[in-house]
């Protein structure tokens, strides 16, 4: 469970990256999928994770210290926004892209996709990279609660047949308002961070 989260630092390159070894998850996400709103309810903080109305402004990786040190949570910003020149963007993703293949405190991923809807090309873009990379993923189905109940089960498996999903990585679906699942994510981040 998820005691104490706290903000550490924001980073726009790699010399702003925290140097120590305590083990980190990516959360990673498009730009509306409620990546903030769900930080927020698994830390049971309503202002740690900013939410913004403009979707992909943030052009750093937010770091936040988790359990006193048991581990850290890193937000990394939406893709799939449209609104950063082409120069940024770059920048952009050359330093994540340096950071999911060569951070040694990254343990896994958690990506966030909407379970209402199949995933984008920039979800399945993103999955076949980590599976390339051979980066371990745990992936979030947020807004559960805006589905049917006889919808949820269908959508799942939309998702994995989308992603061609990998059995071996996690899979949930959960409501960042119902809460419900929540204790389930802590636990899956246990398992995960155990496997490394």
């Amino acid at each position: 469970m998820i005691k104490q989260a706290k903000f550490l630092t924001s980073a726009a390159n790699k010399s702003g990256w925290l140097k120590d070894n305590i083990p980190e998850v990516c959360f990673i996400g498009r730009s509306n999928v409620g990546k903030s709103t769900f930080i927020n309810a698994l830390t049971n903080q309503n202002k740690l994770a900013k939410t913004s109305s403009t979707p992909g402004k943030t052009r750093l990786l937010n770091f936040f210290d988790i359990n006193n040190s048991q581990f850290r949570i890193v937000d990394a910003p939406g893709y799939g926004y449209a609104r950063v020149n082409h120069d940024q963007k770059l920048a952009f993703a050359k330093m994540m892209d340096e950071y999911l293949t060569n951070r040694d405190e990254l343990k896994f991923i958690c990506q966030l996709v909407d379970l209402r809807h199949p995933p984008t090309k920039d979800d399945v873009e993103m999955y076949n990279f980590f599976k390339h990379h051979e980066i371990k993923v745990f992936i979030v189905a947020t807004k559960r609660d805006k589905c049917k109940k006889n919808d949820i089960q269908k959508n799942e498996k939309i998702i994995k047949q989308t992603l061609d999903f990998d059995p071996n990585d996690k899979f949930l679906s959960i409501s960042s308002t119902e809460k419900n699942n929540l204790d389930k994510v802590y636990d899956i981040f246990m398992e995960m961070f155990e496997m490394n």
